[in-house]
């Protein structure tokens, strides 16, 4: 099985790029390398909403896949939308190649709290082997002890933990079943 490879979009410089590739190696069992920065995404931009259309963002990262990666999960700081939710944490092409993941409102900032740089961490941790679980298939798990379960706001995030249940967990690993669905 190829890499997964992290690709810095817009923002995320501010982020610990390297930190979250070794807790995502730890967490899907996998190689996590760092791509060459994606500098403009002004395609996914929309003035009307003063957001970035995570769709169109996962059709330009689906084109960049680096060769020695199976999969790549942008990485921004950019606030993002789809066209039917006023914001999403992430998205990703399920059982395809590509996602992205903002830590835009995985900040504490954003909700006029104190920094907290290891929450935000241990936040965008999750959100990144979420949107990943949906490239190899998965759908949102129903198990409170899935990183899989739907989260849609910040506090669901910090209930759930960084690792699959055992049956996500199952359809994710390097030697069982690459696109099991439920």
């Amino acid at each position: 099985m190829g890499a997964i490879a992290l690709m810095p979009l817009p923002g995320a410089e501010a982020i610990d790029l390297e930190r979250i590739a070794l807790q995502l190696e730890f967490s899907l069992h996998r190689d996590v390398t760092l791509a060459e920065s994606l500098r403009h995404v002004d395609q996914a931009y929309d003035p009307s909403r003063d957001q970035y259309n995570s769709r169109t963002l996962i059709d330009l990262l689906r084109g960049l896949v680096p060769r020695d990666a199976e999969r790549v999960l942008g990485v921004t700081s950019v606030d993002l939308f789809i066209p039917v939710l006023t914001f999403v944490f992430g998205e990703a092409q399920l059982g395809g190649p590509a996602g992205v993941v903002s830590f835009f409102r995985l900040d504490n900032r954003f909700y006029g709290l104190p920094e907290n740089g290891e929450l935000l961490l241990a936040r965008l941790v999750k959100e990144c082997v979420h949107e990943i679980g949906h490239t190899y298939g998965l759908l949102h798990c129903p198990d409170p002890d899935c990183v899989m379960r739907s989260s849609t706001y910040v506090e669901q995030i910090d209930l759930k933990p960084a690792n699959f249940c055992i049956e996500c967990a199952r359809s994710v690993q390097p030697d069982g079943p690459s696109s099991r669905m439920r």
